[in-house]
């Protein structure tokens, strides 16, 4: 079947107003393969929206699955406060499946076991993070204690510790299997590594994924919506629907922080279109 192109699916999602835009589909049964992946949003993109709105700017995107950023399950909040939060998306019908990106850069145990006790009360079976390399054998640790899978997320040619996802693997193969990665794919195309080879190379720990998408390769500032840029969003599909990716593939949306609904929208459009695209 060929594969969508990005004008078919993002020209038919600019032509509609945003609060149709941004429904969510009457369903995702019948004829649709968007079940294939599990699609998610990464709250990152709802940084400027509180719980509530967050909250219903995902189910009006029709996606069930989110990986809350603090923003909207803040570190501080007390243990059942955070048990509340967490029955708030619930009661939605959303499923928190991961939390982050959490920074773990302390080398004090104590600091880092606030954030475990954290990621337990909000209900995150993964911690999306970014440690640093003195501080990951008490990471390991404490996975073991709470059972809790590490993602360590790339975050591309800025970050020392870990800018691509084969910078992950290089520190983790070795460790307890929860200590894993989570893909950004936008990040790890700046490193100018291969994307496909990197996923490729990291396949058997990978707990989170990030999809964005980039018109520069060299630039993060080129970021657009997804299936604007030069992303191999079809390849990237089809190679973790081949290996049966059980994780979610997380929209993190970073063009317009203050409106970002339309443009999400539109990039879920494009990604849902590459996924019926790809049925066989």
């Amino acid at each position: 079947m060929k594969s969508p192109t990005r004008r078919s699916f993002l020209g038919a999602a600019a032509t509609l107003p945003v609060a149709a835009a941004t429904s969510p589909p009457a369903s995702d049964s019948g004829p649709h393969h968007w079940g294939d992946l599990k699609l998610a949003v990464a709250t990152y993109s709802l940084r400027k929206f509180s719980r509530s709105a967050a909250i219903g700017i995902v189910k009006d995107l029709g996606v069930k699955y989110v990986n809350v950023k603090s923003f909207h399950m803040p570190y501080y909040l007390s243990e059942d406060d955070l048990r509340a939060a967490r029955r708030e998306f619930e009661k939605a019908g959303l499923e928190i499946v991961a939390g982050g990106n959490i920074s773990l850069t302390s080398d004090d145990s104590s600091e880092l076991e606030h954030y475990f006790k954290y990621a337990v009360a909000a209900g995150m079976p993964i911690m999306v993070c970014a440690p640093t390399h003195s501080n990951l054998a008490q990471i390991e640790k404490l996975a073991i204690k709470y059972d809790r899978k590490m993602a360590i997320h790339n975050h591309g040619p800025e970050d020392r510790f870990y800018p691509a996802p084969s910078d992950v693997m290089k520190r983790v193969k070795d460790m307890d299997p929860r200590m894993g990665l989570c893909v950004d794919v936008g990040h790890a195309v700046r490193t100018g590594a291969d994307i496909l080879e990197e996923i490729d190379g990291a396949w058997d720990r990978i707990y989170d994924f990030h999809v964005k998408d980039l018109t520069d390769f060299s630039s993060k500032e080129s970021r657009v919506d997804v299936g604007d840029g030069k992303m191999p969003i079809a390849a990237i599909f089809k190679m973790l629907k081949k290996r049966n990716y059980s994780g979610v593939v997380g929209l993190e949306y970073e063009v317009v922080a203050d409106h970002p609904q339309l443009g999400m929208a539109k990039s879920f459009s494009y990604m849902r279109g590459v996924l019926d695209g790809q049925a066989s």
